[in-house]
Order: C-alpha cells, then sequence, then structure tokens
C-alpha cells in the first residue's frame, strides 16, 4: 500500500476503541489464556517497558512495519523478533519517550521524526515480569536504520501487504519458558515465526488496521 495513502488512513485510529484482550488471545496459547486472570496480582508488581510499532516506506513508497531480530544472549527473549523497544529508565518522562529512546538507540530513528498516532494495550511478560507498552508510529524514512550491534542481529522489514494477508497466521510447535512441545499461534513473517508477546501486539494493530484500510 503507498505510504501516503497509508498515512492518510491512519489518522483515523485515534478514534477507534482499542480491541485489547480479545485481540491478545488470539495469539496466546489455550492453557495461558485459562490462566490469564490469575496473573494479575503479579502483573501489579511488574516492571515497565515500552515499545514501538514503526511503520514507513520503502524505496517504492511502499508501507512496512520495522520489527528487529534480537541478539542471542542469556535471557527469555534471546534470539526472537520484536518491536524496537526496552525498559524504562529514569531520564524517561513517560513510556512513550521510552519507547522513543529505545527505538532511537536500537534502530537510529530521531525521536522527532517519529509521528506517535496510537497508544495501543499493554501486554503483561510473566517470563520477564514485564508490563509493556506499544506505540503505533510513523516515520518518513528521511535517513537509514542503523543497528545497535550489541542487542540487534538483523532488521525485519515486514510488508503492510504480507501482514494483513491472513495465510501468514500459522501455529508452531515450540518450546517456551513454561511448557515443552506447545502449539503457539504465531505469524509467520520474512521467514521468521513471530510469537508471544509480540504476536499478540500485532494482532491488536491487525484488528485496528482491518477498520481502516
Amino acid at each position: 500500500m503507498d505510504f501516503n495513502l497509508f498515512s492518510q488512513q491512519i489518522s483515523k485510529i485515534e478514534n477507534l476503541p482499542l480491541p485489547g484482550e480479545a485481540s491478545h488471545f488470539k495469539m496466546m496459547p489455550k492453557i495461558r489464556v485459562s490462566s490469564y486472570e490469575k496473573l494479575n496480582k503479579e502483573r501489579k508488581q511488574a516492571k515497565k517497558a515500552a515499545v514501538m510499532a514503526l511503520f514507513y516506506p520503502n524505496e517504492d513508497n511502499n508501507t512496512h512495519l520495522l520489527l528487529i531480530l534480537r541478539k542471542t544472549y542469556k535471557g527469555v527473549h534471546s534470539n526472537q523478533v520484536a518491536f524496537p523497544g526496552g525498559k524504562v529508565e529514569e531520564e524517561d518522562a513517560d513510556l512513550k519517550q521510552t519507547a522513543l529512546r529505545e527505538t532511537h538507540e536500537e534502530v537510529g530513528v530521531q525521536p522527532n521524526l517519529v509521528d506517535v498516532v496510537k497508544t495501543l494495550s499493554s501486554v503483561y511478560i510473566p517470563a520477564s515480569n514485564f508490563e509493556v507498552q506499544p506505540f503505533i508510529g510513523l516515520y518518513k524514512k528521511q535517513f537509514p536504520f542503523r543497528l545497535q550491534e550489541d542487542e540487534v542481529a538483523d532488521l525485519v522489514e515486514v510488508a503492510l501487504v504480507d501482514f494483513m494477508n491472513e495465510a501468514h497466521v500459522t501455529e508452531q510447535i515450540l518450546n517456551t519458558s513454561y511448557a515443552q512441545n506447545m502449539a503457539v499461534p504465531a505469524y509467520k513473517l520474512n521467514g521468521y515465526t513471530v510469537w508471544g508477546a509480540t504476536a499478540m501486539m500485532l494482532s491488536e494493530i491487525k484488528e485496528l488496521l482491518k477498520q481502516l484500510l
């Protein structure tokens, strides 16, 4: 989809109600759905983080969504596909600033060049005890992306048309932090399996975009 047209359409997103947990549950294993309400107590004590779902044009002005492949490290989110973002730091005025700062650090996008158009529903990640606040942002891509090499292994630049294609919603047998060989709802994007909290956030974004595009 042409980025100029996409930018015009997504301006209407501000007034749309958030699908929230209903959209998250679509990309959550059944065992997690049944125990989700029990996590509310732990969620109240969660650390805070924020991420940015960044839409931008490629060289042909077609709309893309930016994801990143995290480096391999000793942690539950090692080598996973995610949005640019990270934990709150003391200097952050709010969660939006966290998302913008982390996006700048991880992929080189200057905060003043991002138009934040929507605050999404937060997602709790029990494995790392983080509550993550996602935002949707537009970036006209005046400057190329620049990877933070110690944290980001690669960019995953997903065409909007591929993201919206229902054929890319699948189910994979994965080993998670809470179960082995589990059937997990996922997106298959650019050859990567995207699951967990990122898939839940993607699901809400997709539900919103279906109302606009």
